[in-house]
């Protein structure tokens, strides 16, 4: 009874086989201009792209694969450093909010200074976070910024004080961090990352300002060395797509947010390389941290509220030396194969100065949030670039590294950021492809889809 079955199986094995061969003679030997040439190229372009959308192996120039940044990020990284960044120490940040462009003066957008802000009065700050009366703004004032409300940074904080740091400025970026007449301490919480209404050329030149003048794409074949500014910007650029599409105004005659699938997918998803450098910065930014670990392990986390502080170090302990991190991705980038050939010197200081000017490029922002989200995470880049290249980079010790406590806080919000984003990426990524019409599957699939 089972010999008609298995002779049929056999004759459409033999089916399949020979259709295979016909397709693949065809491959060799059709024109290239005839249609079934064209079918194939589709078949072969669509595949080809797809293997680009399955972010599988080692990500480019680091030291982990795609597969156990997912899930080492989903089990441990994001849920610690959600709490983290919501402890007081790490909710303040200190920030020239004020601006004055220094590449474009007659640009006419830093005549936004302050505006949109409600300061708080005077009384409602702590003494240490006080500065020089004189530039606050009356609460109804509160039209600009490209008329639209949501860049708006909200300056309400409570009394919170810190203590035993010291003042000193980053040689990577442009501002000068002692200059606290000029600073201001922002709430993160009440200013969260996210749309504004930010568009148009002013926001465009920005970024064209900060990709032509600083930072080009280096061919693949180039040295890591001259690549690496090029990633990391188009990294973080694409952390903060990501943000403002997943949480966006839909519909501002009711208020309504939620996520702009079709932003993120235009903005990002659709470019695989952007994923990629999205990783990079995020590998980058946590092997600074990691790195520094005995240097933040024994800073001080003071804040005047001892239940919160003490929760603040136990669980940045849990971040610098939990077992899972170290077991599954030990050394994110290993920065010393950098800098290592004769041009290094040289390159090193041209890389720092891109980047300085990159940061000098967050004041002529002309929306005072995407300003204060910028300048924080430019900050936190900064901030890793000074750990993983210090002079003193064979030995991390507390007294070789001096990090100020901005600079720690920039770049404790910046992994977090960066985290949120590859979460985002792995857990909305597929569904958005399937959506916009991308094929999944293996070539397979789209062979076996020929001959139904």
């Amino acid at each position: 009874m089972a010999k008609p079955e298995n002779e049929k199986k056999r004759q459409w094995t033999w089916v399949f086989t020979g259709a295979v061969f016909v397709l693949l003679i065809a491959i060799v030997f059709v024109p290239r201009n005839s249609p079934v040439s064209s079918i194939i190229h589709r078949i072969k372009s669509c595949y080809c792209s797809q293997e680009g959308l399955k972010y599988h192996g080692m990500v480019e120039d680091c030291c982990c694969d795609y597969e156990t940044v997912d899930r080492i990020n989903v089990e441990v990284l994001h849920p610690l450093l959600q709490q983290i960044v919501k402890y007081p120490f790490f909710r303040y940040f200190k920030v020239k909010l004020w601006c004055d462009c220094p590449f474009w003066p007659d640009d006419g957008m830093c005549r936004l200074r302050d505006c949109s802000v409600c300061e708080c009065p005077e009384t409602e700050f702590p003494e240490t976070f006080r500065k020089p009366s004189g530039n606050g703004l009356s609460s109804d004032n509160l039209i600009c910024q490209e008329g639209k409300p949501e860049a708006a940074v909200d300056r309400t904080i409570d009394d919170k004080a810190f203590k035993g740091w010291m003042e000193v400025d980053n040689p990577w970026t442009n501002d000068d961090e002692t200059d606290n007449a000029e600073m201001t301490y922002v709430n993160l919480q009440l200013n969260p990352e996210r749309y504004t209404g930010y568009t148009g050329p002013s926001a465009r030149r920005i970024w064209d300002a900060t990709y032509l003048e600083n930072c080009n794409k280096y061919p693949s074949e180039e040295c890591q060395e001259k690549r690496i500014l090029y990633k990391l910007i188009s990294g973080l650029h694409s952390s903060i797509s990501i943000h403002i599409a997943a949480d966006y105004l839909l519909d501002e005659k009711t208020n309504t947010w939620g996520q702009n699938l079709t932003l993120m997918y235009d903005r990002v998803l659709r470019y695989p390389d952007r994923v990629r450098n999205l990783y990079f910065t995020f590998l980058f930014v946590l092997r600074s941290v990691t790195k520094a670990a005995d240097y933040l392990e024994q800073a001080d986390y003071d804040t005047g509220n001892s239940l919160e502080d003490a929760n603040t170090q136990i669980s940045m302990k849990k971040l610098l030396y939990d077992h899972k991190l170290q077991a599954a991705c030990p050394k994110p980038f290993d920065e010393a194969k950098m800098w290592k050939g004769q041009n290094g010197p040289e390159l090193i200081k041209q890389t720092q100065s891109q980047f300085k000017n990159i940061s000098g490029l967050m004041d002529c922002v002309g929306c005072e949030k995407c300003r204060l989200w910028g300048k924080l995470q430019i900050l936190g880049l900064g901030t890793a670039l000074k750990i993983l290249f210090s002079e003193n980079d064979h030995k991390l010790s507390a007294p070789n590294l001096q990090l100020q406590r901005n600079e720690v806080i920039a770049l404790v919000n910046l992994l977090n950021r960066l985290s949120e984003s590859v979460k985002l990426v792995h857990e909305i990524g597929p569904s958005v492809d399937k959506v916009f019409g991308k094929i999944i599957g293996g070539p397979s699939d789209q062979m076996s889809h020929l001959f139904r």
